[in-house]
This record gives C-alpha cells, structure tokens and sequence, in this order.
C-alpha cells in the first residue's frame, strides 16, 4: 500500500504502500478534463459535487485563460482526484501541465511550487521534490504544508533527524490531521508503537469524518493495531471507516487482512476483489499472492504475482521515460519479482533503488531480504544493520533481521527477534512467518 497517503504525505508503511492506479493514458494537450469515476467510486453525492467544482473551474478557465487562480484550485482538485481514484498518470500529469502554466506567469507562486513538489514525492522522485520544497521554503518560511513536504522527502531520503525536525515546525506552525499522521510515523518507526498509535488518534479526531483524508487516518489507526497484534481493534477501525466512506478499498483490504489472519481466506479474497475493483493499486494484487497461496489456489496466485510485476514494470518505464512525471516503482519491483522467483531481477530493483536512497531504512531492508533470498548472509546483514537503525519494532523487519542474524552465526540473538515477531504479529507476511518458524524448529 502503498504509497500516496495524504495530498502531501509520502510515509510508507511496510505494506504499504500507498496507491498505484496504472492507466496509460495522459493528460490531453489542450486544458485537462476530468474522467468519470467507475463502479462504487462514481456512487452517492461526493462524485456530483467534485465532478461540478471542477467543471465550474474550467468554464472560468475558458472565460478566463489568464485567471491562474482557477488553474492552481484545478490542479489541487486533479491531484486529490487522482488519490481518491488511483488514477495518478492522468490526473497527476494534468495537474502537473497546469501548474507549469502558474509557473510560467509566476516562478515564485508559493502554492504551485508547494503542487508541484508534492507531485514529485507522490511519483517517488523525492530528491526533486526536496528541492522543490526547499525552494518554497525560501518564499514562505511560515507555512505548515511546506514543512510537511520536507518532513516527507527527509523521511524517503533517510535523513530521519532532519526530518523530525521539520515535523516538529509543522507541528508548531499547523497542528492538524497531516501534522499528527507525520508523527505517528516517525514515533512508529523509531519504535515507539504507542505513540504512533496516540498521534495517529488525534489525526483521526482532528480530520471530519468521511472524508478521504480522515478514512486513511483511520485506515492507519487501525494498521498500527494490526502491527502491534491487536486483531479486533485494527477490525473495528476498518469498519468505522467503511461505515464513514462506503467502498472505500483500504478499509476493505484491512478487513481483508484480518480474515486471512483468522484463516477465512475466502472472505480475504473476497473483500481484496472488491477493493481492487473500486481502486486497482498494485498493493491489492499483492496481498492476493499470499491469500491465494494460503488457500491452495497456487494457479490464481501466480498469475497475481505476473498481473504485480506487469503493473509495476509499466510504471517503472514510463518513469525512466520522463523525468518529471512517471512513478518509480523499482523497491516494489524488487519484492514482486521475489514472488516469482526471478532473483536476479529482483536484485537488479533493489539495487537501482538503493542508488537513489541509500540511507532509507526500507530500501536497505528490501536489499537485505533480497541477499537473503539468494543466499548471500554476509551481505544481507549489511544492509539490515543500517534498516534497523531507527529501532523500528515492525515484526516482519524484526523476523527478517532474526533470520538473517540466525544463518550468521549470531543465533541466540536471532531467534529471540524471530520469537519477538512471531508472538506479535506472525500473519502480516506469510512467508516470512514460515521461514521464522521452520528456523526455530530446527535450532
């Protein structure tokens, strides 16, 4: 799940991700139109209302072609659209065109700048966006989004103290649903879970209910349960928030991780189906993989683990192909083609990732399993030791590290991570929980 998780949060849970829709087509030359939604997306009144705020901005903008403000409030609407919908290559290169047309009157128009770097962290392209935000910050030191955006791109770049910093100054300046969600993540992968989940609360609490933004706070709340072993209380906030946004797809993957956790793999693939039906994020097609595995469907699984790696290929050239826009997607590739057992491909997606952020924890994480995978102990332990610098208590990283440290000789020290995860959360990755329990089974 990954992967875009506010308008202008980037933070990436293990699962996570945040969202990949990968339609091909791009934004048209001429002013960009908004796309129907489709299925239980275009239901109740929201899609009505969204669908005339943003038709009423166009008109202005055809009356008007000089009215920049109309663009800048057209290209905000397309980027939250394209959130909600998945639907990131159409809406996120028709918000960037207008924004390249605010900045072509204004170079310094604060708010386009601020678009635009969140453009670039949601396509993954974090050090641009960095710089980006940097250059708003010069124009408006003052602005709570603005250190939003360099608490997100510090975080994907690893450059955690900075980042904590620049959580601190949103937090001071703007104290909202954004500000606290950035906390709780930052508390979470420093390994303090209970904390996350109090931050996380209070970005729930401070958000209005229903809305996309206040749902996947919610969606996190219950996660951050669903991480520290708390089944029925990650089900309760999946339910909230699909009572407060019907159809929404992350509540539905939610409940769908707690049923394959309860082992009713039927209703897991059940409720993925319907999530991947209103929003086709690469994350759904993922946790198929493993659900269609547990349930002895190993012909369904593989073809969601081929239907994975040609989703996120496509979005990783388009990437290669454009600079500005184009999702890279290589960290993601690297775990896909693990699921098909294409290692040396996977190790090519991990290390093309890792040139870009050597210092995030996830990437070293993903490089480490990927060694692992191919037998390769010593490296893998190398870059382990940096993915746990942070102290992150997430089980699938400790388990990982456990079996790592066990197959280097540091066993007692391993097999106490492997325990720690497998008492706390051994159904958040599969594979991972049979690996850890048939190491202990044989030391």
């Amino acid at each position: 799940m990954r992967k875009n998780l506010y308008p202008t949060l980037l933070v990436v849970f293990g699962l996570a991700v945040a969202a990949i829709l990968f339609f091909k087509k791009q934004a048209p030359a001429g002013l960009p139109e908004p796309k129907d939604r489709i299925g239980r997306l275009a239901l109740g009144g929201e899609w009505v209302n969204t669908k005339a705020s943003m038709q009423g901005l166009l008109a202005k903008l055809r009356a008007d072609p000089n009215d920049q403000k109309s663009r800048l409030l057209l290209a905000e609407a397309y980027m939250q659209e394209g959130r909600i919908t998945g639907n990131h290559p159409y809406y996120d290169a028709a918000a960037m065109q207008l924004l390249q047309e605010v900045l072509k009157t204004n170079p310094d128009n604060f708010e386009a700048l601020c678009c635009q770097a969140s453009l670039s962290l949601t396509q993954h392209h974090f050090s641009q966006g960095l710089a980006l935000a940097e250059q708003a910050q010069q124009i408006n030191p003052n602005s709570g989004y603005v250190y939003g955006l360099l608490t997100d791109a510090n975080v994907e770049l690893g450059r955690y103290p900075t980042a904590i910093k620049m959580a601190d100054k949103m937090n001071q300046v703007r104290p909202d649903l954004t500000a606290y969600a950035r906390v709780s993540y930052l508390r979470e992968i420093h390994g303090d879970v209970p904390g996350a989940i109090q931050a996380m609360d209070m970005a729930v609490k401070a958000g209005y209910a229903g809305l996309e933004q206040t749902e996947w706070s919610r969606v996190a709340l219950g996660h951050l349960y669903e991480v520290s072993g708390q089944l029925d209380k990650a089900e309760g906030y999946y339910q909230q928030a699909l009572v407060m946004r019907p159809n929404y797809a992350y509540a539905l993957a939610g409940l769908a991780r707690v049923a394959a956790a309860r082992h009713d793999y039927p209703t897991a693939i059940k409720d993925l189906n319907l999530a991947r039906a209103t929003v086709k994020d690469y994350a759904f097609t993922d946790e198929l993989v493993d659900v269609y595995r547990l349930n002895n469907q190993p012909e369904e699984a593989n073809k969601m683990a081929r239907e994975s790696v040609e989703m996120l290929a496509d979005a990783a050239k388009q990437a290669n192909n454009d600079e500005q826009l184009g999702h890279y997607t290589d960290r993601e590739l690297a775990y896909a083609y693990l699921k098909t057992g294409e290692l040396d491909k996977a190790l090519e997606h991990a290390k093309i990732e890792y040139a870009r952020r050597p210092d995030n924890i996830d990437v070293n994480e993903t490089l480490a399993w990927v060694y692992y995978k191919r037998g390769d102990y010593k490296e893998a332990a190398k870059y382990m030791t940096v993915a746990r610098r942070t102290n992150s208590q997430n089980p699938v990283l400790l388990c990982r590290a456990g079996l790592i440290l066990t197959k280097t000789g540091q066993v007692a020290e391993g097999q106490a991570l492997i325990t720690k995860a497998l008492n706390t959360a051994p159904y958040l990755n599969p594979e991972v929980e049979a690996e850890g329990r048939k190491m202990l089974a044989t030391r």
